[in-house]
């Protein structure tokens, strides 16, 4: 039980970090919204979803499988005032998966690093580590999915030319129904994850 609770905690704040992170990028491009929202903080109060943050990833953890996904609730920013106007959208988007995987990596690397300094890692501690890798990961490329409203709908409608957007459109209109055939095949995705999070931990 406590395992899991700390699997919970570490996918809560790796999330709030991932929502500050596009707050923090829409207001280096021009935007304040999230910054007037009180929303570049890594204060959790802010950024807690009831549901999302707490009650789904706990009714999670008590079902077979081991799926644990969670999120923290949206930063807000307008579109329009970013100074990037093709690009803005994705560029807020990229930096949410882009810290996840910078905290993935350093993780990783420190996990890897200690060691090295004569210093004995418990296992319990190296799992710890590890696992903040493989949520980082999952989380990075989960949301790399382009499905809206999955950030990597945002990447997708950025490079596609403008006489493609019924593409996005579509992918609008069923994005519900991609969300969960994504979470049907996500023993798939874990394993991708698993597979990467072995890559950097050397393990």
């Amino acid at each position: 039980m406590l395992e899991t609770l700390f699997l919970i905690a570490i996918l809560i704040i790796s999330v709030i970090i991932h929502e500050v992170a596009h707050g923090v990028a829409a207001n280096m491009l021009g935007d304040p919204t999230a910054r007037m929202a009180g929303r570049l903080t890594l204060n959790p109060l802010p950024h807690i979803d009831p549901v999302g943050s707490i009650l789904v990833p706990l009714v999670l953890s008590l079902l077979p499988g081991g799926l644990i996904i969670g999120w923290a609730k949206p930063v807000p920013y307008n579109p329009y005032n970013l100074r990037a106007k093709r690009w803005g959208p994705a560029l807020v988007a990229v930096a949410g998966p882009a810290v996840n995987i910078l905290l993935a990596v350093l993780t990783a690397f420190a996990l890897r690093s200690i060691p090295l300094l004569g210093i004995t890692l418990t296992t319990a501690t190296s799992s710890l580590l590890i696992s903040i890798v493989f949520l980082n990961v999952i989380l990075a490329f989960f949301n790399l999915i382009p499905i809206p409203p999955l950030d990597g709908s945002r990447i997708l409608s950025a490079l596609l030319p403008y006489r493609y957007r019924y593409i996005i459109d579509g992918l609008e209109r069923y994005g519900l129904f991609l969300i969960i055939f994504a979470l049907l095949i996500w023993g798939q995705i874990a394993g991708i994850a698993f597979t990467l999070t072995s890559l950097l931990v050397g393990k």
